[in-house]
């Protein structure tokens, strides 16, 4: 029972992280999954199969808003489904432990990426054409559905991003497109992990409860959105998914005391150093806001309101 409540508190968390960000549903639940002693493969089908509903509603919701490009959500989301299989294929076949530092090497390199996005990225432009190539989506999927399910998360990481990067597409577009298309590549990754498991292998009681806990957090999520700057909920989620990585592949290795200690001090610094640096762009960004709209009020701006003024805000 206590299992089950904390495995319901990683569905939640997860949902939170993935309703505010638009991505790191799989990342963030495989993370704590794992952290919890769960095998590999086993952490990453239930995630997949849990996502199943929960990509299903998230699709409906973006439909109903007209936030979906079909033509995206088909020509990235079938080659997707079929990196997809291949990748839970894979994952199936390792044993637990050549799957660990497999899976935890992947889930560190998207959690630095979220970390440098969120922390220091910056919006693209709009230019050129105004779709994108039907083989780029092709190729993008099949790299991503394979990512993502050997990884046991990634599909929102790798291709939300790259599609915003390419500037073809409204970023509401985008992460709907995303969304919907992940429902197909869940319901392949868990037709292959299923296929290489065996569907006596799963845990349904723990796909259940990440399931409930999605659904439980989805409506918090979309009011959490509104309140918390996706910009700080990257950065701390980056650096948490940094830490617990880095912490799988260290007991893999085997390392010592000292070298934990003297790379779990140095990553902590790096984050912390992300986080200020992250919270100073915020205020400059609110304090920019306010001057454009004083400005446009026709009041005066004071001269501690400077959109590079720590003070503002």
């Amino acid at each position: 029972m206590r299992r089950l409540i904390i495995l319901l508190f990683v569905g939640i968390g997860a949902q939170l992280v993935d309703g505010s960000l638009g991505m790191a549903y799989g990342v963030t639940s495989t993370t704590l999954l794992l952290s919890m002693g769960l095998a590999p493969a086993i952490a990453s089908a239930s995630v997949h199969m849990a996502e199943v509903g929960t990509t299903l509603v998230s699709g409906f919701a973006h439909w109903k808003f007209e936030n979906v490009d079909w033509r995206t959500v088909l020509r990235m989301g079938i080659p997707g489904a079929l990196g997809a299989f291949l990748g839970a294929v894979a994952l199936s076949s390792l044993s637990t432990e050549a799957a660990r530092p497999w899976m935890a090497g992947i889930l560190l390199a998207l959690g630095c990426y979220i970390l440098v996005r969120f922390s220091f990225g910056r919006p693209p432009r709009p230019r050129g054409r105004p779709y994108v190539r039907g083989r780029y989506l092709a190729g993008l999927g099949l790299f991503a559905g394979f990512v993502d399910a050997s990884g046991g998360g990634g599909w929102g990481p790798v291709a939300t991003p790259t599609l915003i990067a390419t500037g073809k597409m409204e970023p509401r577009k985008v992460i709907g497109s995303v969304d919907t298309s992940e429902f197909i590549v869940s319901v392949a990754a868990s037709v292959g992990f299923i296929a290489g498991l065996g569907a006596a292998a799963i845990d349904w009681a723990v796909v259940g409860t990440l399931l409930a806990g999605g659904v439980v957090a989805a409506p918090i999520a979309a009011w959490l959105v509104r309140h918390m700057k996706p910009r700080l909920l990257g950065c701390a989620v980056g650096g948490l998914i940094i830490l617990t990585n880095v912490r799988t592949i260290l007991n893999t290795l085997g390392a010592h005391g000292s070298v934990r200690t003297g790379l779990y001090a140095g990553l902590a610094a790096i984050w912390a150093v992300a986080l200020v640096y992250t919270v100073v762009v915020l205020r400059r960004e609110r304090g920019a806001r306010l001057e454009a709209e004083q400005v446009a009020a026709g009041e005066p701006v004071p001269a501690e309101s400077a959109p590079g003024s720590l003070s503002s805000g």
